[in-house]
């Protein structure tokens, strides 16, 4: 078994809500890294990225992941860019396994159906889609991808459980 799971992927593409699932199976603790931030600066997402700018909200995403290095028994679910930043993506990937919980672009903006608690969606849809496109060259780096495209989350908790109890070498696909 492995020491930690970090899911990661794009907006909407239910780290959060597979994290609490996965986190409850195992009998593990549970972190979200927005949340973290947010309990951290006191402030929420989008009051740092109105106040200061997402310059200074990838600051505090690098002091949490580091915050959280030395951490065992835990699901953490990922800010959608946290992985932009090599070094917490390393700082990630040596803490347990990394999986990518692929959502297609246009599923993903379904979803979110432009939230104001998603700053980043103040950006035109061609800004969105390199932002999508950049961050899945990422994301696909990860151990295993599932495809939340048409899953529930119930489901894509269970193959998450099966393939990290069963062992994950191969098991990965790639989108």
């Amino acid at each position: 078994m492995v020491d930690n799971i970090i899911l990661t992927g794009f907006m909407a593409a239910g780290k959060s809500s597979v994290g609490r699932i996965l986190a409850q199976e195992l009998e593990w603790e549970f972190i979200d890294t927005d949340q973290g931030i947010e309990q951290f600066t006191g402030l929420t997402i989008p009051e740092i990225f109105c106040r200061y700018g997402e310059k200074r909200f990838r600051v505090e995403e690098k002091l949490f992941v580091n915050k959280i290095a030395d951490i065992t028994k835990t699901v953490i679910a990922t800010g959608g860019g946290t992985i932009l930043d090599q070094e917490n993506w390393q700082g990630l990937q040596k803490l347990g396994i990394t999986i990518h919980l692929f959502v297609p672009l246009e599923v993903a903006l379904q979803r979110v159906n432009r939230r104001e608690d998603r700053p980043l969606l103040d950006k035109s849809i061609v800004e969105i889609e390199q932002m999508w496109e950049e961050r899945l060259t990422i994301y696909n780096q990860a151990e295993i991808t599932i495809d939340t495209t048409d899953q529930d989350i119930d489901t894509i908790a269970a193959e998450i459980l099966k393939q990290v109890k069963g062992g994950y070498p191969n098991n990965a696909t790639k989108n």
